[in-house]
This record gives structure tokens, sequence and C-alpha cells, in this order.
């Protein structure tokens, strides 16, 4: 196949892998009822005047199913981790003992499983758009090289064979992310 085709795969693989990668990133914030130190990612600390990702100033890590512990690196900063997960609106309230924070992941009502299973399903649904969308600009390249005469009829009807089969690769793997992520979401 013609050299700039497989520049044209490449770039789309790469761009449809990045987008893959977002939409994983996107799956772990949203929790299932199991405790996963994923749960406070997204937590930001005020430390000596900026914002600060949790796991920039401590461990956090899992003590059972349904508890999380917080061990602050600076203890003059336990308070101020508290204060930031309270803050968070992930609807946890952190005990602290003086030395570490303890989180009590309070159970999943059915109700609040049935949304996350729909904010799930709404981020699945980003990603395979932003993978439709990377197609069509990569479908948009090869129909620009076959009107210039660059490559054949033949060689552009392979290469849009190849890229649909990609595009159907990154919907499969999207899909079966999705399915796994509402199975732990649903699973009591």
């Amino acid at each position: 196949m013609n050299e700039e085709l497989e520049l044209i795969h490449q770039d789309a693989k790469e761009h449809m892998e990045k987008s893959l990668h977002f939409f994983t990133e996107e799956l772990s914030a949203i929790r299932a009822g199991k405790a996963s130190p994923s749960m406070l990612q997204l937590v930001e600390v005020e430390y000596y005047g900026s914002k600060t990702p949790i796991s920039q100033v401590a461990n956090v890590n899992v003590r059972d199913a349904q508890t999380l512990t917080v061990q602050v690196w600076d203890k003059n900063m336990l308070q101020e981790v508290e204060k930031a997960i309270r803050n968070a609106n992930l609807g946890f309230n952190p005990v602290n003992n003086g030395d570490i924070l303890i989180i009590n992941v309070p159970p999943l009502t059915e109700e609040r499983r049935k949304q996350l299973v729909k904010k799930a399903h709404e981020e699945a649904e980003k990603a395979r758009i932003s993978i439709r969308n990377i197609r069509k600009d990569a479908k948009k390249h090869i129909e620009n090289l076959e009107k210039d005469k660059s490559i054949s009829e033949d060689m552009a009807k392979l290469a849009l064979e190849k890229l649909q089969n990609l595009t159907d690769d990154y919907i499969k793997k999207i899909d079966e992310k999705l399915e796994k992520k509402e199975n732990d979401i649903m699973t009591v």
C-alpha cells in the first residue's frame, strides 16, 4: 500500500487509541460499588497556595471493599485534605483520626447505580463519536488522494476498508469496556 495511506492509517490509529485511553480514564472516575483509589483521583487539595491532585500529597489505599484510607505525607495538611474530599461532592464523609483519614464508601442505591450506568453510556457515546470523527477525517484524506490521482480507485477502496475495520475494532473495544463497567456498577 502507498506510504501516504500508511501514514493516514497510523495517524488515525494513534488518535483512536488516545480516544480510547481518554474514555478509559473517564470510566475509572465513575464509581462502582467497591472502594477504589481512583474515586479520589479528581480531588484537588489547596497545597501552599496552589491546587494539587490528592495523589501528590497523600497515599490513597483500599482497606476493604467499603473503606478507603488516605495517609497524608505532611501531617499539617490532614485537615486541608479532609476539607478537599468533603468539598469534592463525592458523597464521602472522611473520619480524621489524627494520623489518617478513613472514608467509608456508602453502598450505592439502585437509583444511583442506574444514574451511573447512564453516565457511563454517555461517555461511551462521546468516545464513539470521537472515533467516527477520526474515521471521517481519514476518509476525507483518502478520497482526496484518489481525486488527485495519487492513488488508484482500487487502492482507495482497500484503504477505506482497512479504515472501517480499524474503526469497528475501536468501537468494539469501547463497547467491551462499557459492558464491563456496567457489570461493575450493577453488581451489589
